[in-house]
């Protein structure tokens, strides 16, 4: 498991760390981050990337949102091919 404190978390110890799965591999934070910041924080590319969450596709209109505890993120990339 990976755990990535956040910047500027309020008060040491208030924050309850937030678990998720990406690609696989546990990732815990010890501060709420939006879909955006975890894929920089994890050096994934924003671009040219798909993402589901708990196997439902999930539109890049909604990255700037919080990512939720126990998510299982899938990021996915196109493949070109015959």
């Amino acid at each position: 498991m990976t755990v990535s404190s956040a910047e500027g978390s309020s008060a040491p110890g208030s924050a309850v760390p937030i678990g998720v799965t990406v690609n696989g591999a546990e990732h815990e934070f010890a501060a709420p981050l939006t879909v955006r910041e975890l894929l920089e924080r994890l050096e994934l590319p924003c671009k040219g990337v798909a993402l589901a969450v708990d196997g439902a596709v999930f539109p890049r209109s909604r990255w700037d949102e919080p990512v939720g505890r126990g998510w299982e993120i899938d990021v996915l990339t196109a493949v070109q091919g015959g």
